[in-house]
């Protein structure tokens, strides 16, 4: 049996010091996810949450999986729940279309580099989460409507979006064979 095996076997009969070293395993990954999905608000309280909730849940792994998988899927749902709950407004194709005119790149400067998680913090909520979800995380549109809640069509638009956003961010410009979006000059 491997040692994370045994460290969710011994956690399930209750042994804290077991559970921290699944803890310590995991804690930089879940933070990392955490901080890709949710932004830089409240990235320490929900990757807390989400190895409390794995306390409670461990009774519920099966085993069918890596333990990392299984605490992965954990963090993404409370992620997700945790927007759904705590979203300070709702986004809508209005609200995404002026998003993408208020996404002017700001000049860029010599001697710095792209940020590009800061780029992914301005997205709005909806496209961030299919961005983190898809491009990042590696899920299916289906598998994104599914966990978000939308359609794969909604899946696939907010994805677009995103991505247009953040190349022009990011000084890209828009993606070949898309119209800019910016007003042409005369």
């Amino acid at each position: 049996m491997s040692d994370e095996r045994a460290d969710v076997a011994l956690t399930c009969e209750g042994d804290e010091r077991a559970f921290e070293r699944l803890y310590r395993r995991h804690v930089s990954r879940i933070h990392g996810l955490v901080r890709r999905m949710a932004g830089s608000e409240a990235v320490d309280e929900l990757t807390q949450d989400v190895f409390v909730r794995a306390w409670e849940k461990i009774h519920t792994f099966r085993g069918e999986s890596q333990f990392g998988t299984w605490l992965h899927r954990l963090a993404v749902n409370l992620v997700l729940e945790y927007q759904r709950v705590h979203a300070r407004r709702q986004r809508h194709e209005a609200d995404d279309e002026q998003a993408v005119d208020g996404a002017v790149a700001a000049p860029q400067i010599a001697g710095f580099g792209i940020d590009f998680e800061a780029a992914v913090e301005r997205l709005p909520e909806g496209a961030r989460q299919v961005f983190m979800l898809h491009d990042v995380e590696g899920y299916k549109h289906r598998e994104v409507a599914a966990l978000v809640g939308i359609t794969s069509g909604t899946s696939k638009g907010q994805l677009h979006r995103a991505r247009m956003i953040l190349r022009q961010h990011l000084g890209a410009g828009p993606a070949p064979g898309t119209r800019s979006l910016e007003p042409r000059k005369p």
